[in-house]
């Protein structure tokens, strides 16, 4: 079966994750770490990618990104293969890294930019290995919160910092406040595989349901609807947040329906 293509993002802004090949840890020690935000950080200067955050967690890594001069898809195997060249000749390895294709979603807005900034930073908290963004040290939470870069030069603050104030000390606290608060935020994450576009949603929602129109799920029974909604969160590549846009209900209903 041919592959989706990949839908490009209006604003050139991207949540990436790239993860190990069969579960492998892709980073060992801090070198590992070290040598991949080396890498990153060249393809940033020398591509012109900007890069807003930044998570890697032992077995994947997550990137948010707004395209350089050349293709996503271009500026993602260069940097894949150069730190897989790294690996491979560190421990003695051959082959591939990371798991088949990057994974990406579109960032549209605002609102969504810091809502992926927030799950990026919480991704080790989530996975249990934080109590707080801030404690895990392999991430852009820090600078975000004023603390020494790791490494200099690397980030770019200043857009989402922005959103909250011009007083660049006020927005730091503000973001630190939305930082940390409890959400119910849904995004990609490294189980999902290249995420739907809304047209590939939908079609896959209708042949779950052909007997009646999407818009028409929402006023059904609540065991009926609960029901298709429960198939409806199994479609791979289709976030919960997608999903409640294209239903016409809210993301907390749809997360609550077991």
């Amino acid at each position: 079966m041919p592959r989706l293509a990949r839908e490009k993002s209006n604003s050139g802004i991207y949540h990436i994750i790239l993860r190990g090949r069969t579960g492998r840890a892709i980073f060992r020690d801090d070198e590992d770490n070290l040598m991949f935000l080396k890498k990153l950080g060249r393809c940033g200067r020398e591509l012109k990618v900007q890069i807003y955050a930044w998570c890697l967690m032992i077995d994947h890594l997550h990137l948010l990104i707004k395209r350089g001069e050349e293709e996503l898809s271009d500026t993602m195997k260069r940097l894949a293969v150069s730190y897989a060249g790294h690996y491979n000749r560190k421990y003695k390895s051959m082959g591939h890294v990371f798991y088949g294709r990057y994974q990406s979603e579109n960032i549209e807005t605002d609102e969504y930019l810091l809502t992926v900034a927030r799950y990026i930073h919480q991704n080790p908290v989530n996975a249990g290995i934080a109590s707080t963004p801030s404690e895990w040290k392999w991430s852009s939470c820090g600078e975000y919160y004023g603390e020494e870069a790791c490494p200099a030069g690397l980030l770019d603050i200043k857009p989402l910092l922005k959103t909250f104030s011009e007083d660049e000390a006020a927005a730091s606290q503000d973001f630190r406040k939305f930082n940390e608060a409890r959400n119910q935020d849904s995004c990609m994450d490294c189980n999902s595989s290249v995420k739907l576009t809304d047209d590939q949603a939908r079609a896959h929602i209708t042949s779950l349901a052909p007997e009646m129109d999407i818009g028409e799920i929402r006023n059904l029974p609540k065991g009926i609807r609960n029901e298709i909604i429960m198939k409806i969160k199994k479609i791979d590549g289709l976030s919960q947040r997608q999903a409640a846009r294209i239903l016409g209900l809210s993301q907390t209903l749809i997360s609550m329906v077991q």
